[in-house]
C-alpha cells in the first residue's frame, strides 16, 4: 500500500498538470482572439487585394482576357517606357513637395500665432475657427469652391484685374501653364489646418522655463525660436510630413474633379494616371503595375515614418 500511494498521488497530479497547461495556453492567446477580427478585416480588404493587383501585374490582359497569359515585368517595362508616366511622377513630385512645405510653412505660422499672448483672446478664438475652416470640407467640395473662385470670370481674376496685377482673365485650371500650380495651390489650402492643430499642441506643451532661462542667458526672439522652439516641434514636424508626403502622393478626388489630369496631361499625377489605365483604357494589367509602382513608393517612404517613431 505504501508503495502504490506515490503512484496514485502521481497519476492524479499528471492531469491537473496538463489542464494548467492548458489554461495557460488559452490565457496567452486571449489576446490573439481579440484583434482576429481586425487581423480577419486587413487580410480581406488590404493583403489579398494588394496580392492580387500584384498578380494582375505580372500577367498580360488581366481581367480582360479569360486566360491571361504570364508576361512577367514586361507591363512594368511598358509603363517604364510611356513618357506620360515620367511626366506624371514629375507632377506628382512637384504637387506632393510644394504641398508639404507650404502645408508646413503656413500651419507653423498660424499656429505661432494662435499661441501668442499679444493677441486678443476672442479674435485669437475666431481665428481659430477660420483657420481650421478648409479641414471641415470634403475633396468635392474644395474642388467646386476652387473650381468657382478660379473661374475665369471668378472672384479671383475680378481681383486682381481690380488690383492692375493683371489685365486679362486668366484660365487657371484651362491653361498648361498655370493648371498644376493652381492645383497645387488648392491642395495647399485644404491640407495645411492639420500641421496648425498638431503645431499647437506642440507648442503649448513646451515648457515656459526653456524661454525664461534662454531670454536670462540673452537670448533673442529670433534665437528662442530657432533653437528652442524647433528641436522642441521637430519629432512632430518630421512625422506630420511624412504621413502628409505619403497622403499628398496618393491624392485623387481633389485633381480629379478640378481638371481630370489635364489639359494635356499638364496636371496628370500617379494616381489619375493609373485610374486612366484601368477605368478609361481598360489596360487593367498595366493599371496594376501602374499601383505597384505607387505602393512601393508609398511603403519606402511608411519605412522612413516608422523608423523615426521606433527612435522617438
Amino acid at each position: 500500500m505504501n508503495h502504490s500511494a506515490p503512484a496514485l498521488v502521481a497519476a492524479h497530479a499528471k492531469p491537473r498538470r496538463k489542464a494548467r497547461l492548458r489554461y495557460s495556453t488559452l490565457r496567452k492567446l486571449v489576446p490573439y482572439f481579440y484583434v482576429s477580427p481586425a487581423t480577419l478585416l486587413l487580410v480581406l480588404l488590404m493583403l489579398f487585394p494588394m496580392v492580387m493587383v500584384f498578380k494582375y501585374s505580372l500577367m498580360d490582359g488581366a481581367i480582360m482576357k479569360k486566360d491571361a497569359a504570364f508576361a512577367g515585368v514586361q507591363n512594368y517595362l511598358t509603363i517604364f517606357e510611356n513618357p506620360v508616366f515620367w511626366q506624371s511622377v514629375v507632377q506628382t513630385l512637384y504637387f506632393t513637395i510644394m504641398s508639404v512645405v507650404f502645408h508646413f510653412i503656413i500651419g507653423l505660422a498660424f499656429a505661432l500665432l494662435l499661441n501668442t499672448n499679444r493677441v486678443d483672446p476672442l479674435i485669437r478664438s475666431i481665428l481659430r475657427v477660420l483657420f481650421i475652416l478648409p479641414w471641415l470640407f470634403t475633396a468635392v467640395i474644395i474642388a467646386i469652391i476652387w473650381r468657382l473662385l478660379l473661374d475665369p470670370n471668378g472672384v479671383v481674376n475680378s481681383v486682381l484685374m481690380a488690383l492692375h496685377i493683371i489685365n486679362f482673365k486668366v484660365e487657371w485650371f484651362s491653361s498648361t501653364r498655370t493648371a498644376i500650380h493652381a492645383l497645387t495651390f488648392a491642395n495647399i489650402w485644404a491640407g495645411y489646418p492639420l500641421y496648425m492643430v498638431s503645431l499647437l499642441a506642440g507648442l503649448q506643451g513646451i515648457s515656459k522655463e526653456l524661454y525664461e532661462a534662454a531670454g536670462i542667458d540673452g537670448a533673442n526672439e529670433l534665437q528662442k525660436f530657432w533653437y528652442i522652439t524647433i528641436p522642441q516641434l521637430m519629432p512632430i514636424i518630421i512625422s506630420i510630413a511624412l504621413l502628409d508626403f505619403i497622403w499628398t502622393m496618393q491624392v485623387f478626388p481633389l485633381v480629379w474633379m478640378t481638371t481630370g489630369g489635364g489639359p494635356i496631361y499638364s496636371t496628370e499625377v500617379l494616381s489619375t494616371f493609373t485610374y486612366k489605365l484601368a477605368f478609361s483604357q481598360y489596360e487593367f494589367s498595366l493599371a496594376s503595375a501602374s499601383a505597384m509602382i505607387i505602393l512601393i513608393i508609398s511603403m519606402s517612404v511608411t519605412y522612413f515614418y516608422i523608423k523615426h517613431q521606433q527612435r522617438r
